[in-house]
């Protein structure tokens, strides 16, 4: 069984920080890409950044500059460095991982909320 926990969410004014963490446990092999999508309200999930086992990363166009995606591979984290936070990025914040053969695995979901 394999569990993702995310940290950090919260509430922050427009042009405010915060920063995400997300572990995942469990019987792993390995992971190839973890990363990150939000969900505002009435709106589909979406990609905002993801990074793979070797450090590429892709970035949602609406984020890009503003937020850094990183990871810890030795300890199976992930991280979301959110800078300049806008209220359109106000949304839930799930934690992914592309976990070996297994394929997809979603945290619970952290509450982003940038007020104006």
């Amino acid at each position: 069984q394999v569990q993702l926990v995310e940290s950090g969410g919260g509430l922050v004014q427009a042009g405010g920080s915060l920063r995400l963490s997300c572990v995942a446990s469990g019987s792993i092999f390995s992971i190839n890409s973890m990363g990150w999508y939000r969900q505002a309200p009435g709106k589909q999930r979406e990609l905002v950044a993801l990074v793979t086992t070797r450090g590429s990363t892709n970035y949602a166009d609406s984020v890009k500059g503003r937020f850094t995606i990183s990871r810890d591979n030795s300890k199976n984290t992930v991280f979301l460095q959110m800078n300049s936070l806008k209220p359109e990025d106000t949304g839930v914040y799930y934690c992914y991982a592309d976990v070996d053969w297994r394929g997809d695995y979603w945290g619970q979901g952290t509450q982003v909320t940038v007020s104006s």
